[in-house]
């Protein structure tokens, strides 16, 4: 029999990984210094960091907040025995400047209205782009904006907001509380049930923010979108007595006549009887982030439905739907934006009637959108031709009409799939309002040459340019680290 007794009987504890291994220096070991090759890399980069840091940050670090001219800089640089033209950053620029950067020439009295605009703005797109803030908060966060909103109103203006604010809060105030449940997670749960989708709001802002920015009566929106109302009656009673195509030209139709030749009359009988309006601002005086961010938002919002509908109509069957679709395509891609800014700006009012004010602001938007909406037609068709035939096969085993197919089967997955495409188009789309500059809007851009014409910055480039950098890549970021969010969220794939 042979002898076991070296054999142990127990296991061994166990030990902690050595601590060259995990951690920071197991990371630095495993990723910047795990060859020779590598090292020296990793040392060279480190060196190269080492000296622009060294030469940019004393430049950023400039004690000239309070400056206010860039001879008082060099002044203040020299004090501090700095020469040269890299000395130092002349921030008193962008401290005397920053708001008119942010507002053009927006009048000073009237800031409030851009400022509540984008807050309504923030307001709408929650319910669209998030799902972790719940149905009441988010109308809760209307009532505060809109009850604060009444501080700047005056007039019966500010009576309607504070009478709205006041029974909204009254009515998130009664879901509260529920007659007939015990439990307090389940009273929550009902109060919740009982208040309106948030995406009414979201439906209603395009209406009410054009009119918080360039004033003028408030029965001018509301024709607006009367003009859908009766663009959908139109529609259905034609559909349903007719046929869906009759129906559809006849909704288009009497929207199209009433936004061009009735609306302008309702709104003047509706204000003489009930006057709601605020004071007009001219379109020449908008300018800066405002202005870019204006146009950027119109642009994202109007392609995407645009482009899934010029995709659509690209794959379609019909000949004369497809061939207008992929010719309004190769046409709009074909031609760079700086083009079509110009024939917005020059010709654009040559084709319409004689005496037509057309404002410049929103030929720009519409030419940016259908730009916009050709590149985001062609990610959108990539997303449709990267879906299975079985899809579609799927969606008519169900039964399912073209649209009822599209809308629950195809296009969401279409839409998932495209998410990084269509993101890069918005990104690109943003950067693109710095061209208006070039057809002679104020953008950003435009607003930093003009503060470079006075005298006292004449000579400051980096610190104007540098700012409007950083802002443009904050709201650059922010798209891209979203598209990323979304993308988790909606991943489906497994493991």
């Amino acid at each position: 029999m042979s002898d076991i007794g070296f054999v142990r009987t127990e296991m061994l504890p166990e030990q902690a990984p050595p601590a060259s291994a995990v951690g920071i220096i197991g990371w630095c070991r495993a990723n910047l210094f795990s060859g020779v090759v590598n090292s020296i890399m990793t040392l060279l980069s480190l060196y190269a960091v080492y000296a622009v840091l060294s030469f940019f940050l004393p430049w950023v670090f400039s004690p000239t907040w309070n400056a206010g001219s860039l001879n008082e800089c060099r002044e203040i640089l020299h004090a501090q025995g700095k020469e040269g033209h890299f000395a130092g950053a002349c921030w008193g620029v962008i401290r005397e400047r920053w708001i008119q950067l942010m507002f053009g020439f927006y009048p000073k009295e009237l800031y409030w209205r851009p400022i509540l605009t984008f807050a309504l703005l923030f307001v709408a797109v929650i319910p669209v782009l998030f799902n972790m803030i719940s149905r009441r908060m988010n109308w809760f966060l209307l009532a505060l904006v809109v009850f604060l909103a009444t501080l700047a109103f005056s007039g019966i203006m500010a009576w309607i907001l504070m009478i709205v604010s006041g029974l909204g809060a009254l009515y998130l105030a009664y879901t509260l509380v529920s007659v007939n449940k015990t439990d307090r997670a389940e009273q929550l749960a009902a109060g919740a049930k009982r208040l309106p989708n948030p995406l009414m709001f979201t439906a209603a802002f395009p209406f009410i923010f054009p009119w918080l920015l360039w004033g003028g009566s408030f029965w001018l929106p509301i024709g607006a979108a009367l003009g859908f109302v009766l663009g959908y009656v139109a529609y259905t009673v034609l559909a349903r007595s007719i046929g869906g195509l009759v129906g559809l030209i006849g909704g288009v139709v009497a929207a199209a006549v009433w936004w061009l030749f009735l609306v302008g009359g309702f709104a003047s009988i509706a204000e003489s009887i009930l006057p709601l309006s605020i004071e007009a601002v001219q379109s020449r005086k908008f300018g800066g982030f405002m202005l870019s961010i204006t146009i950027g938002v119109v642009a994202i919002v109007g392609s995407l439905p645009l482009g899934i509908v010029l995709a659509l109509g690209r794959q379609s069957d019909l000949m004369i739907v497809k061939a207008l679709c992929v010719g309004f395509i190769e046409f709009i891609r074909g031609v760079p934006l700086i083009t079509l800014l110009f024939v917005a700006s020059t010709l654009l009012n040559v084709f319409m009637p004689p005496g037509t004010n057309f404002d410049i602001i929103l030929r720009v938007l519409i030419m940016v959108t259908l730009f916009a909406a050709a590149y985001m037609a062609e990610v959108v068709r990539g997303g449709l031709a990267a879906l299975p035939t079985g899809q579609y096969e799927g969606a008519d085993s169900l039964g399912l009409n073209y649209w009822q197919a599209q809308r629950l089967v195809i296009m969401p997955q279409a839409l998932k799939i495209s998410i990084p495409g269509i993101v890069s188009t918005f990104i690109g789309v943003f950067k693109d309002t710095t061209l208006v500059s070039i057809i002679g809007l104020l953008d950003p851009l435009g607003l930093s040459n003009a503060i470079r014409a006075d005298a006292n910055w004449n000579g400051v480039v980096w610190e104007l340019y540098g700012f409007i950098a950083l802002l443009f890549f904050v709201f650059c970021f922010s798209m891209s680290r979203y598209s990323m969010y979304l993308e988790r969220k909606l991943q489906t794939g497994h493991k």
